[in-house]
């Protein structure tokens, strides 16, 4: 039976991690490194969080960006206080981007209210040591464009800060999302030319989503590779944004892709984010906790992930 055009991708990417492993001749030294998302997990407190994790073995976090105001959001002692007596390290934070702050808005207070939180994030994130801070070009939730300049008001509001992303040393990892939550910038060809367009040697990384990649790439491995340097986190989930084993997503391919990138090798990340199907996830922040639910997303998805990682190096 002739096979199917993704099947021909797969064996391709397939054939390169083959490639580029067996020059080594020995398993690589280092592993991906696994961390989390943790808004998803509601209105929890912080301790709890890193106890479900360290459970599972990850040692990383990507923390809520969740200073929407001068006077909310983690606090940095405390914070550190807990990375410390946990062993835990941040891997970057989760920017948030609603309507309230939107770098795309046709409302300027909503692009100022960008600009502030932002600020804050960046400082949040350096004081924590986090590596990045993820960015949304356009609100999450605003599926419908404003008009035809929000782009522009986009890229012009992201490069006045432009310069603090380089002071406070965090990586500006932009994202696509799929085109059912936000109304502009949804794969990685896009997101490359956002980054061009700011055209700020600060402004120069991906954080990648493979559920928004199922819905909007041609083929997931190949808008992993297509990111190539410049992807710095990856976001997790199944087919149906659950767990990762209990969808569809072939996420051996995917560890392939990022194994050819040497993505194992550098200060870079996989982390999951599985938030459920539907339409705007937001509200999952400020959810009660399942925890029930949430030990089982976190525990299925290390296990799963570990054991595929596990089996694709076997091929060695």
């Amino acid at each position: 039976m002739k096979k199917q055009n993704f099947q021909l991708t797969n064996d391709h990417i397939k054939d390169e991690f083959l490639k580029t492993l067996h020059k080594n001749r020995e398993e690589p030294k280092s592993k991906l490194k696994l961390s989390w998302s943790n808004w998803g997990f509601g209105m929890e407190k912080l301790e709890e969080s890193f106890k479900r994790l360290k459970s599972a073995d990850i040692n990383y976090v990507e923390l809520h960006g969740n200073h929407y105001g001068p006077d909310l959001g983690y606090n940095i002692k405390e914070t550190k206080d807990l990375l410390e007596y946990y062993n835990m390290q941040v891997s970057g934070v989760c920017g948030m981007f609603s309507k309230d702050n939107d770098l795309a808005s046709n409302r300027p207070v909503n692009r100022q209210r960008a600009i502030d939180y932002i600020k804050r994030e960046l400082e949040f994130t350096e004081a924590i040591g986090g590596s990045y801070l993820l960015v949304v070009p356009g609100a999450v939730g605003r599926p419908n464009a404003y008009d035809d300049m929000e782009f522009e008001r986009s890229v012009e509001t992201l490069y006045s800060l432009a310069d603090l992303f380089e002071k406070h040393n965090v990586r500006a990892a932009i994202e696509p999302v799929r085109s059912a939550e936000v109304s502009f910038n949804h794969t990685v060809e896009d997101t490359l030319k956002y980054i061009s367009a700011v055209n700020h040697p600060a402004i120069n990384h991906i954080n990648g989503d493979i559920y928004h990649m199922q819905s909007e790439e041609n083929h997931i491995g190949q808008a992993v590779l297509n990111a190539g340097s410049k992807l710095c986190n990856l976001h997790l989930a199944d087919s149906n944004r659950g767990p990762l084993g209990e969808g569809a997503i072939d996420i051996d391919t995917i560890i392939m892709a990022l194994y050819i990138l040497q993505y194992n090798e550098k200060n870079n990340f996989v982390t999951p984010e599985p938030l459920g199907p539907g339409g705007d996830p937001y509200p999952a922040m400020h959810a009660k906790p399942n925890n029930e639910k949430l030990n089982h997303l976190v525990q299925q998805t290390a296990k799963y992930f570990r054991a595929r990682e596990e089996q694709v190096l076997s091929m060695i």
